[in-house]
């Protein structure tokens, strides 16, 4: 454990303090400030429309989280799947590329602990950028009465889609020592988890569409959004994420062997 956090802390010290972190952050702080505004300023509209409508409690319940914070999350997803490659391709890349990656392979720490430390350092930035978007929430419950459930599994369930980018990168860094080539591959990765879901729209067999559905991220994801919680949800998650830090770890220990 040490050595893990040990490594952890120097990979997110190096990430959060670089320049690209704080433009990547400034960049979603706008995007989500613009977006979240026009949002609120829509259902603001409609709530002042139904003014005199029955039931406005339940109709400000049940459309805030659809007017304003689905546009909102989507907006993060959509921030999440190109920024998180660009943070992710400097994790092993960068250092193959200058020779750093040699010295970690002959230190005293294993192959799952390096990838453990690095990805736990890319998750925690991750969740910083997440950490934004639940501000915009907080700022919504000022002015106006929702329930907190849905909102926060809305939120857990982007985050949860970041690790599964995070690990998809993390593997994409892996694979070469060219930081663009490894930004680029973690785009593709990332978007082709969107893709294969969609296959399931385009076959005509039931088994083959409930496959598709099971390895399907925007369908675990709808399940969250929509604040249900489900136990294949959260497998499917945790199987992704396992098992692309479980190829990174095997890139990184056939690395250690060749060197």
């Amino acid at each position: 454990m040490k050595q893990i956090f040990t490594l952890f802390k120097k990979e997110f010290k190096s990430m959060f303090f670089s320049p690209l972190f704080y433009v990547i952050a400034f960049l979603t702080t706008v995007l989500l400030g613009i977006t979240f505004s026009i949002s609120i300023l829509n259902f603001a509209n409609q709530i002042s429309n139904a003014m005199m409508a029955m039931g406005l409690g339940s109709t400000q319940q049940q459309n805030i989280h659809y007017v304003v914070f689905l546009p909102h999350l989507s907006l993060l997803n959509l921030i999440l799947m190109f920024m998180v490659p660009a943070l992710a391709m400097r994790l092993i890349s960068e250092e193959k590329k200058n020779r750093t990656f040699d010295l970690l392979l002959t230190s005293p720490i294993s192959s799952v602990q390096i990838v453990v430390g690095k990805y736990l350092s890319l998750l925690a930035v991750v969740l910083g950028l997440s950490l934004i978007a639940f501000i915009y929430m907080l700022v919504a419950r000022k002015m106006f009465e929702f329930a907190w459930a849905p909102a926060l599994l809305a939120l857990t369930g982007m985050f949860l889609v970041g690790a599964v980018y995070s690990a998809l990168s993390m593997f994409a860094s892996s694979l070469t020592e060219n930081t663009m080539i490894a930004f680029f591959v973690g785009i593709v990765f990332n978007i082709s988890v969107w893709i294969l879901g969609g296959f399931a729209e385009l076959v005509e067999s039931t088994t083959m569409k409930a496959v598709f559905d099971q390895i399907s991220l925007n369908q675990h994801l709808q399940s969250l959004v929509e604040g249900v919680l489900r136990l294949n949800g959260v497998v499917f998650f945790a199987s992704v994420i396992f098992l692309f830090c479980f190829l990174t770890e095997r890139v990184v220990e056939s690395a250690r062997w060749r060197s």
